[in-house]
């Protein structure tokens, strides 16, 4: 039984283009999702790193949501507000406000 775990998007961006380097040929699935992971990764795999263990401190924060808000990189409140839309967890104004200082450290919109 293989092990699951979160992986962020510029992990498998990483993972892909080693992949790519190491066959002469992709699948299908797999060039479209390395074409996905070039054009919205938006932080090198180090940087993300650092993110997801700042937001992991965060404790009403599954790690779910910590990667999916390392791979968004929201900047407004009402981002983040979509990102737990479906969820159970209610965010406070604080919460919301923390996410949003700590992924303003990684990464700044160009």
């Amino acid at each position: 039984m293989t092990e699951e775990r979160f992986v962020s998007l510029a992990e498998v961006k990483n993972m892909l283009q080693k992949a790519q380097n190491e066959r002469e040929e992709m699948l299908y699935e797999q060039k479209i999702a390395l074409e996905h992971a070039q054009k919205f990764a938006k932080l090198p795999v180090s940087k993300t790193k650092e993110l997801i263990k700042e937001l992991s401190q965060i404790e009403k924060i599954e790690e779910k949501h910590v990667y999916k808000i390392a791979d968004l990189l929201p900047t407004h409140e009402d981002d983040i507000k979509l990102i737990f839309a479906k969820e159970r967890i209610l965010l406070d104004e604080n919460d919301v406000k923390k996410i949003l200082e700590i992924v303003g450290k990684y990464y700044i919109e160009e």
